[in-house]
């Protein structure tokens, strides 16, 4: 038996989360090459994304950004935020997140490819 973290898979690719605590929870997420994340914002949680590999478009707030390998970026709360991969292979980074909850239901989507709400 391993003691490694459990893959959650989506369409886009998927996440590992590698901290759960009361006032933090740290993720690392893949994205497939073509494939992005849905266009959404958090009522009770901020990000902060660190890039580890590859190369994304980071929407934020109607802004984009291109960021690579060793960028990050601050995704406040409340923020419309998403990040597609621009790349050919598959584009990881780290999400921390911070606040007063951090369950998938605080997920409010503008715009989904794969039609969740």
């Amino acid at each position: 038996m391993n003691n490694l973290p459990e893959n959650n898979h989506r369409p886009w690719g998927y996440y590992t989360i590698l901290a759960d605590e009361v006032d933090h929870k740290v993720k690392r997420i893949v994205v497939y090459p073509g494939q992005r994340l849905s266009l959404q914002k958090h009522q009770q949680r901020a990000e902060h994304w660190f890039v580890l590999s590859g190369e994304g478009m980071v929407t934020l707030d109607g802004e984009q950004l291109n960021k690579k390998d060793g960028d990050s970026v601050e995704i406040p709360r409340g923020s419309v935020h998403r990040i597609e991969n621009l790349g050919t292979a598959n584009l990881s980074f780290i999400e921390v997140q911070t606040g007063d909850y951090f369950g998938e239901d605080d997920i409010e989507r503008m715009d989904d490819d794969y039609g969740r709400k």
